[in-house]
């Protein structure tokens, strides 16, 4: 069609060698004609090329939150590996610095191209990112945001939003004069922005029939935190509401249940223990933060940026969903 050999349109698609203005336009012009797309796929094919995306997240059989967020990345895995992505995950524990800090190393040592990672751990999550900048490793948030001043790409939800939605769901759960607690279970520097929010929700609408307490538990030794759970539900038996800023709610619940009283309960995340208090009313509402959906797309972002040239976004904020008794199932199909 363009009257020109075929190593002249070779060497026009690829970029590489000499050709002719007049041949260049020829070639150019057919191409335009016939709405010519590259084939991205087949170049990376061509070129043998492996990607490495390290994913860096807390172990899901220690904290059974991460579990969607495993599936996630294992769907990823096996959409992109056929194309040269290869996904190596690098779980830590979830309560210990140290764990944390051994996996980043071991990440460090094996030079991957991107880094995804679910920062528990603020000061020592800075210093891998800072790390991987000085070795030129790509970088990417997902769950939990942390202020790193380097605008890292972030997938996730808004947590100061998310809880000021909790604030709203709790002023309609409870209304006129009420005592409202804002309760941690092991918290994490994520949470604050979640009781930040939820604060400002009532701040914003001067609100003053309302009467808050925070307080914060730890959970790895179950004796202890029953007998705390109980010391303070003794100490504050006019509570009408809880927010819970974390997947815990149902560890809370399982305590609570021993006083007998009747507390509207905010929570996070569709645990299965979760999702039976939901069912039975003793929680009202989950939050949902689709963690499965936050880590498939952490993956994909970046696959199809090496594999499309596509951009990555530099933050995707996704839905903030509320679930209740009524709507939980087709949260479940998903």
């Amino acid at each position: 069609m363009a009257g020109v050999s075929k190593g002249t349109v070779d060497r026009v698609l690829h970029k590489r060698g000499k050709v002719s203005k007049e041949a260049h336009k020829k070639v150019n012009s057919v191409l335009n004609e016939i709405d010519f797309q590259p084939n991205p796929i087949a170049r990376t094919l061509k070129k043998n090329k492996i990607y490495r995306i390290c994913v860096l997240m807390p172990d899901c059989r220690i904290d059974p939150y991460w579990k969607p967020a495993e599936q996630g990345i294992r769907e990823a895995i096996n959409e992109f590996k056929p194309f040269g992505v290869l996904v190596d995950k690098f779980l830590y524990h979830p309560h210990e610095r140290q764990s944390f800090e051994s996996k980043s190393k071991e990440i460090l040592a094996s030079k991957p191209d991107v880094v995804l990672m679910a920062p528990l751990f603020q000061d020592e999550s800075l210093k891998i990112l800072k790390e991987c900048r000085e070795n030129k490793i790509r970088t990417a948030l997902f769950n939990n945001y942390i202020n790193t001043l380097n605008d890292e790409v972030f997938v996730g939800q808004d947590l100061y939003q998310s809880g000021k939605v909790a604030g709203g769901l709790i002023d309609k759960a409870v209304r006129g004069v009420s005592k409202v607690a804002i309760v941690h279970i092991d918290k994490e520097a994520h949470m604050q922005l979640k009781e930040n929010g939820f604060m400002s929700y009532f701040e914003e609408r001067g609100n003053e029939k309302k009467q808050f307490i925070i307080q914060s538990f730890e959970s790895s030794d179950q004796r202890k935190f029953n007998c705390d759970v109980l010391h303070f539900l003794r100490q504050n038996p006019d509570i009408s509401a809880i927010f819970i800023t974390n997947s815990k709610a149902h560890r809370f619940i399982e305590v609570l249940q021993q006083k007998n009283t009747d507390i509207a309960v905010v929570g996070y995340d569709l645990l299965k223990e979760n999702i039976s208090y939901l069912r039975d009313g003793q929680i009202e509402f989950l939050i949902h933060q689709k963690p499965k959906r936050q880590a498939y797309l952490g993956i994909s972002y970046f696959a199809e940026f090496f594999l499309f040239g596509k951009r990555v976004p530099q933050r995707m904020l996704l839905p903030i969903d509320i679930v209740t008794s009524e709507n939980v199932d087709y949260y479940l199909e998903e």
